[in-house]
């Protein structure tokens, strides 16, 4: 009778066993409600940038275009070495998905021009920070490096006033020296003109850019001025590099000119990025 007993005690301890195994079968684990919400929220990673690569820097810039930022080009008679001349001199880099550039270098008996024309793509390595943002971030240590002035309160020149008696006195004695506020006029329109050439963001070319001038003086040389150029345009930033040195102790390279041809080509390499 023990024996019988031990046996049925055995049975019953098996089935109680078998009940608790089989009171968790309906699929879930004891892990499931672990951490309530968090089980099936993913994290969204950041969205890549537009480009996935670069153009070929040295190919990027037209002929017509070195003509106008390098005007001894066309003045060289070899036509091998003139050849040479627009193809340029790719800049050494090691991904030519992620970094490439190109310069030029010109001599005419006037100046010496240099170009460099910089084309970077900027990556993320972080899920939660976009390509985009990378270069937002990227070009805005550029800017601040840049160390541009603040824009000025106003740019606009106040207008010449000429009475009719001011006038009929000029005309009756044959003067033809200005009045003073013509000549406040003039020296006004002077100071605009100087102000809208001074380094500054620009508004219209790429996502954002900035433009740099600066203007050094090599001792018993001629003074050299470089115009910068940085232009954002999604996760690729472009840079332009345009200096150029006179031949001539004292003649000064004119700032609109090579600020013009400097934007000109920013627009023209924003243009086929974005082709």
């Amino acid at each position: 009778m023990q024996r019988k007993a031990y046996v049925t005690g055995i049975a019953a301890l098996l089935a109680a066993l078998l009940a608790g195994c089989t009171g968790g079968s309906d699929g879930s684990s004891p892990t499931d409600d672990a951490n309530p919400g968090e089980a099936g929220t993913a994290s969204v990673a950041a969205q890549p940038g537009k480009y996935r690569t670069l153009p070929e820097a040295c190919g990027a810039v037209s002929h017509d275009t070195l003509d106008s930022l390098l005007p001894g080009i066309k003045q060289i008679a070899d036509p091998d070495q003139r050849d040479r001349a627009y193809q340029g001199e790719a800049t050494l880099t090691y991904d030519t998905d992620r970094k490439v550039g190109c310069r030029w270098k010109v001599e005419s008996a006037d100046a010496t021009d240099h170009l460099l024309v910089d084309f970077e793509r900027v990556v993320s390595y972080d899920n939660a920070i976009s390509d985009d943002n990378e270069a937002e971030q990227l070009f805005a240590t550029k800017e601040t490096a840049a160390d541009l002035p603040e824009p000025s309160a106003s740019t606009s020149s106040p207008t010449a006033t000429v009475t009719p008696a001011a006038s009929a006195s000029a005309s009756a004695s044959g003067s033809t020296d200005p009045s003073p506020s013509a000549s406040a006029s003039a020296s006004a329109s002077t100071e605009a003109a100087s102000a809208d050439l001074q380094p500054r963001t620009l508004d219209d070319v790429g996502d954002e850019a900035f433009i740099d001038d600066q203007l050094s003086n090599s001792g018993s040389t001629a003074e050299q001025r470089t115009v910068t150029v940085v232009f954002r345009t999604s996760n690729v930033i472009v840079t332009i590099q345009y200096d150029e040195q006179p031949t001539a102790i004292g003649t000064v390279p004119d700032s609109k000119e090579m600020q013009d041809r400097a934007r000109n080509l920013a627009g023209r390499l924003d243009d086929s990025l974005n082709g």
